[in-house]
């Protein structure tokens, strides 16, 4: 949640204070100029905090156009690399430690893609200042092409006769692995991620890293991996597993590319060490994968700027799951397709292609590496064939680019006979996103489930999903029946029941399961918008949804405008559809922005 706050604060003020090259003054700015601009945007008056809603238009033109002349000189990359570091440091966003390596590790590749963004400091304002001041549209609309075939009458799946074949899944999302957990240090330090060997000791009446995680804003020990790891190695059988992304821990500042690798290499093998040759995993790229966190430029990139090094570790390391056509494309653009049993397909996504903290989609957002116009390939294939598709990927598309989220929505709609599931994690809560018909949103067609994480960040036990799954039989919907979630509750795991010492071998157990929590028949798009229905109806029913959310650990209830933010991010399937939601309820912007502020 920090990395969310840090780059539409600090990164995309860090990416705003370079926003623009379209002016072609003479004059090179001057170290005092910049100092200038420093002291115009209060940083320097410890007592004011920073806010971009105090800069007029006028002097945010000014500062970009100064900003915009500096990156035509290579040289001042480091003035204006400075400046940033000073930036987030006097608005207090993180220790200086942090401010200065996460500024020098984001540096080189935001700066050349801001060169490449060709934005006007009209532009740059617009996103910060507001419509008043210019027209933003560094991410204008753009369609994808649906071949013109007739969509196919729309068959509402049926429930399977007693005794038909069901599969089970296992999901794992958002492991997050801290190398540097500590049990014992600090899990209130001031840093963005705590529990770790440099955040010191706690003082009185502070909380201390336990010994298997920590409610707080802290990531998971290896161990703790490795035992989940083992527990559901002899909780199986299971017909293969979803595993969508997001292994490294959030210590974002202090990354590198041999760490990312190393700890991909890691889990990857412990995963294929528990769980055996017999059980394939189909994985996905989360948006913590690369270093900078974030940063996925489009396959046009080439060189050590390209993810390369990311996707042909990944090729490497996930060969004896993926066959060689899905090697291919992976190694391309972070993304493939396979079949999973006759009758059944899986697409696995690369949703950082749809991610607005992704600083290269400034360069062209535009179905960046055509995998939408893919995906439409993949699926009316697949309808020829009669082929159901599971769709698996990280980023929720409800939190997607509002054109790449419309276009995903589109092909939703078109395809719904044929897409059986979707699967997505990001969020670390247990949620889901509804999607409707596009002429009156209204007819329920399909559901975005989003999976709890593995990891405690922030505030919430480990935990894991199993979904049963519509088997493999002749006219089987493959349609999810039910979802289980499990969690280790950490209160119990770090003491154990004879003593305060952490419990050797804590239980992982079963925190609901869906049909039974809420008395539905099946999890179909019908069952679960009359889930949802039901929500804005009994308070009661709501709170449940909320203490299962968040893994059977929450402080509070949420009502008003939290169970408003809530409501809108499960019917929004589709980015515009959450912001009207937002308007619709009075709050503006500030709903959907809220809802966005749950990335990790």
């Amino acid at each position: 949640m920090w990395l969310s706050t840090f780059l539409h604060s600090s990164g995309w003020i860090t990416v705003a204070l370079v926003l623009s090259l379209g002016s072609c003054h003479p004059v090179q700015p001057s170290e005092q100029s910049i100092q200038l601009l420093l002291d115009h945007l209060s940083l320097t008056n410890p007592s004011l905090r920073f806010n971009w809603r105090n800069i007029t238009c006028p002097m945010c033109k000014i500062m970009f156009t100064i900003l915009d002349i500096a990156l035509l000189d290579s040289v001042n990359e480091e003035r204006v690399a400075h400046v940033l570091a000073e930036a987030c440091i006097r608005m207090h966003l993180a220790e200086e430690r942090v401010c200065r390596n996460i500024t020098e590790l984001f540096r080189d590749d935001v700066i050349w893609a801001l060169q490449k963004s060709l934005l006007w400091p009209s532009e740059a304002c617009a996103l910060l200042v507001g419509p008043s001041c210019g027209k933003f549209d560094l991410y204008a609309p753009w369609n994808i092409t649906l071949p013109k075939v007739p969509k196919p009458p729309v068959i509402p799946p049926s429930a399977p006769a007693a005794g038909s074949p069901q599969n089970r899944v296992l999901f794992l999302t958002d492991i997050h692995w801290d190398q540097e957990y500590a049990e014992g240090s600090a899990a209130d330090c001031k840093d963005p991620l705590c529990c770790r060997n440099d955040s010191g000791t706690p003082s009185w009446r502070r909380r201390e890293a336990g010994y298997w995680g920590t409610y707080s804003k802290c990531d998971l020990p290896l161990r703790t991996v490795e035992h989940l790891l083992q527990h559901v190695a002899k909780s199986g059988p299971w017909d293969w597993v979803y595993w969508t992304g997001d292994i490294p821990a959030h210590n974002v500042w202090a990354q590198t590319r041999a760490q990312q690798l190393s700890e991909l290499t890691v889990i990857t093998r412990l995963i294929h060490k528990h769980l055996g040759p017999n059980v394939t995993v189909y994985p996905a790229i989360g948006n913590h994968e690369s270093t900078p966190v974030n940063s996925f430029p489009p396959p046009s990139e080439h060189g050590n700027r390209s993810s390369a090094w990311l996707y042909n570790t990944m090729a490497e390391e996930w060969a004896p799951w993926l066959p060689e056509q899905a090697l291919k494309t992976l190694r391309y653009g972070g993304f493939y397709t396979l079949q999973i049993q006759p009758g059944l397909r899986l697409v696995s996504l690369n949703m950082n292609y749809c991610a607005r903290e992704n600083f290269w989609l400034m360069v062209n957002s535009t179905d960046p590496a055509n995998q939408l116009q893919w995906l439409v390939q993949v699926l009316q294939a697949s309808e020829d064939k009669g082929e159901k598709v599971h769709i698996i990927g990280h980023i929720p598309p409800g939190l997607c680019l509002g054109s790449w989220s419309w276009n995903y929505y589109h092909i939703v709609n078109r395809y719904e006979g044929t897409i059986a599931g979707q699967f997505f994690g990001h969020t670390h809560t247990d949620e889901f996103q509804m999607f409707y018909d596009e002429e009156t949103l209204t007819r329920p067609l399909s559901v975005a489930f989003v999976a709890p994480s593995v990891t405690t960040y922030v505030n919430l036990n480990p935990g894991y999903r199993v979904y049963v799954v519509d088997g493999n039989y002749s006219n089987s919907s493959r349609m999810v029946l039910d979802h289980e979630t499990y969690i280790l509750n950490l209160t119990e795991a770090n003491h154990g029941p004879a003593s305060q010492s952490p419990d050797p071998n804590p239980k992982w157990s079963l925190l609901y399961r869906a049909t039974e929590a809420y008395g539905l028949p099946s999890l179909f798009p019908s069952d679960m918008d009359g889930l949802l229905q039901t929500f804005y109806k009994d308070d009661t029913i709501f709170q449940k949804f909320w203490f299962l959310r968040s893994k059977g650990h929450v402080s509070e209830q949420c009502k008003e405008t939290c169970k408003t933010t809530t409501l809108c991010f499960l019917q929004s399937g589709r980015y515009d559809i959450l912001e009207q939601c937002s308007h619709r309820h009075g709050y503006g912007d500030n709903l959907a922005r809220a809802a966005r502020s749950t990335l990790c």
